[in-house]
């Protein structure tokens, strides 16, 4: 689904008071246009990009559908329409477009990659995301064939060490929180094998190795699953597209920030194809 409520606001920004450029070298000319990938990715963003389009009033025809594999040079919309309007909301659907497919694209290598070691292990997202851009960021992580993980922080109870600085124990905060709520997940950070053992005997439903190196969080998983095979080992903290597979094998899930704050964008381009002018030329 489209979040269309923020495409306005992000279209509202781009515009300011008026594409200048366009209103001074165009005038009611209607034509086509075509956006194409410039590599082979993942598609995400293409619903956004049609929204953007059909807000401004243009004519969309979408050749493909966000989660698709492209190759390089395949044409994934056709545009018609007033062509100030197609050049008003070039950049905002190539962003998104841009974006939201470098996501998709690193989110499905990684799993794949990952899948060859441990066909069980999913790849997740982290809130290490743009502001305002969330949703957006999120959504081409699934499309990529990851995990979203939280949304927000009301999804589920993360304790984490700075959590334990105030509260004193794994212990005592695990059981602060099964206290309080009996609906959400408790999910408990841990640097080390001892820590990880007291969070999963003290009935964490999801341990968190953090920056732990990979043999250490062997150790840490064996020693989980020995206990409750029924707690999920998560493990995060500097692990990037290059290292990701070293993990893979003693873990259920990899939550990775990198897949949001650094993937790379991937490559659009739209070309006008056909022009018409007002005299009917």
């Amino acid at each position: 689904m489209v979040n269309m409520s923020r495409i306005s606001d992000y279209l509202e920004e781009d515009v300011g008071f008026g594409d200048i450029t366009s209103d001074l070298l165009v005038r009611d000319e209607v034509g086509s246009a075509r956006i194409q990938s410039n590599e082979d990715c993942i598609l995400a963003g293409l619903e956004e990009a049609i929204e953007i389009f059909n807000l401004l009033g243009v004519s969309t025809f979408p050749m493909a559908r966000d989660g698709d594999e492209l190759s390089k040079g395949e044409h994934i919309l056709v545009l018609d329409g007033p062509l100030k309007k197609i050049l008003l909301g070039e950049r905002l659907a190539l962003n998104f477009l841009m974006r939201m497919s470098g996501i998709a694209t690193a989110t499905n290598k990684i799993d794949k990659v990952c899948k060859k070691v441990n066909k069980d292990v999913r790849i997740a997202a982290t809130r290490k995301t743009t502001p305002g851009f969330r949703y957006f960021e999120k959504k081409a992580v699934i499309l990529g064939g990851g995990d979203p993980h939280r949304f927000r922080l009301d999804d589920a109870i993360m304790i984490k060490d700075n959590h334990l600085k105030v509260v004193g124990s794994i212990t005592q905060a695990v059981a602060m929180a099964k206290k309080a709520s009996f609906s959400k997940k408790i999910e408990v950070e841990v640097e080390a094998v001892e820590q990880a053992l007291e969070a999963a005997k003290a009935g964490a439903d999801i341990v968190m190795m953090d920056n732990m190196p990979p043999e250490k969080i062997e150790l840490a998983y064996l020693a989980v699953k020995k206990l409750n095979e029924n707690v999920l080992v998560e493990v995060s903290g500097g692990i990037t597209q290059e290292n990701a597979p070293e993990y893979a094998k003693n873990a259920d899930i990899i939550s990775m920030g990198w897949i949001t704050h650094s993937a790379r964008a991937a490559h659009f381009s739209l070309d006008i194809t056909m022009v018409k002018f007002p005299d009917g030329s």
